[in-house]
């Protein structure tokens, strides 16, 4: 798995949108997550494609949904897919160090972060969390509108916290039927 300077971020869209088709379509995981991958990816170090941004929620399997194996995907999750230092510095070091060109934010459906932040405020830590989201969504009562917003307000984080950003695009993905919707995709080269 030769990633790293030698994949466009068009290539690197290719390879996930026909992973998912793949995935829509399966019963398992086809990705390769054999004993000699897991050796290769030590032997060799890590290079992956793309970055995915992505929620924690247990449902939502970046691995999984682009049928991709070890060392294909660097992934990043927290809750609601927001962007915060942690998670810049995070592709920040993928874009830099392992040269992906590719990064997705990938929202989803029946967000638990989304709906919590849709019925307002929250206290503690959690609280940090729904104002984020809000900061983003603001009173939008849409929950499929409101996720393509909170996407979209992740990418602009993104473009205006890293100074060499690569291509940036956003996703949903729907958690009934397992396909993703790419949306910003025509800027990839």
């Amino acid at each position: 798995m030769d990633n790293i300077g030698v994949i466009s971020s068009r290539d690197a869209y290719e390879r996930l949108r026909s992973g998912n088709e793949r995935y829509v379509l399966a019963d398992r995981n086809e990705g390769d997550v054999s004993k000699e991958r897991r050796a290769e990816s030590v032997r060799e170090g890590q290079k992956p494609y793309a970055v995915i941004v992505t929620c924690s929620d247990s449902r939502v399997i970046p691995e999984s949904i682009f049928t991709a194996g070890i060392g294909e995907l660097f992934v990043i999750r927290v809750a609601g897919n927001v962007i915060g230092d942690m998670e810049l510095a995070s592709i920040e070091y993928a874009v830099e160090h392992l040269g992906c060109s590719l990064t997705v934010v990938l929202g989803h459906t029946h967000c638990g972060a989304l709906h919590s932040a849709m019925g307002g405020k929250a206290d503690g830590n959690i609280g940090v969390l729904i104002d984020k989201i809000l900061s983003k969504i603001g009173g939008e009562r849409d929950e499929a509108r409101a996720c393509r917003i909170n996407v979209s307000g992740s990418i602009a984080d993104i473009e205006n916290g890293i100074k060499n950003a690569n291509a940036v695009i956003g996703a949903i993905y729907d958690t009934e039927s397992g396909r993703v919707e790419f949306f910003d995709t025509a800027n990839l080269i």
